[in-house]
Formats: C-alpha cells, sequence, structure tokens
C-alpha cells in the first residue's frame, strides 16, 4: 500500500480560475517535464488565444530513471 506522500506527490492536477472579464488561468501540477503542454493542448484550444505562460519548476525537472544494471571490468596480469 503507498503511503499518503508518495501518493500526493504523484497527483497530477489541472486548475482553472475563470475570472469575471473571461480570461481563464490554468494551473498544472503533478506532472514532470514538458508533456504537461500535451496534456492541457486540446483544452486550451478549445478556449482560445494563450496570452501568457509562466513554467513551474516541474516543467523544468527531469525524471529520474534508476537502473538495475551493473558493469563490471576485470583485468588479469600474466606474471
Amino acid at each position: 500500500m503507498q503511503d499518503l506522500h508518495s501518493l500526493v506527490e504523484s497527483m497530477e492536477t489541472l486548475e482553472f480560475i475563470i475570472y469575471p472579464d473571461g480570461r481563464v488561468q490554468e494551473k498544472v501540477t503533478g506532472i514532470i517535464g514538458a508533456s504537461c503542454a500535451e496534456v492541457t493542448a486540446a483544452i486550451e484550444a478549445q478556449l482560445g488565444q494563450v496570452l501568457s505562460q509562466e513554467m513551474t519548476s516541474e516543467y523544468f525537472a527531469q525524471k529520474v530513471e534508476q537502473s538495475a544494471a551493473a558493469t563490471t571490468h576485470a583485468t588479469f596480469s600474466e606474471w
């Protein structure tokens, strides 16, 4: 069972604030890297013209992938 902390870290959320003048502010959290643009592209196309974008630290972060492979190097001498 996942602990609450790791569950919260893995949640992807889109938040929209709609102002009385029709502007919409969109905030994406929980998506690492530029893939957030793929997630929001269809929504933004339906909403209208994007006036500005501000990238968060999550946009510039990179996923860390660990490998279980190990490399060994052995040398032998002819003494």
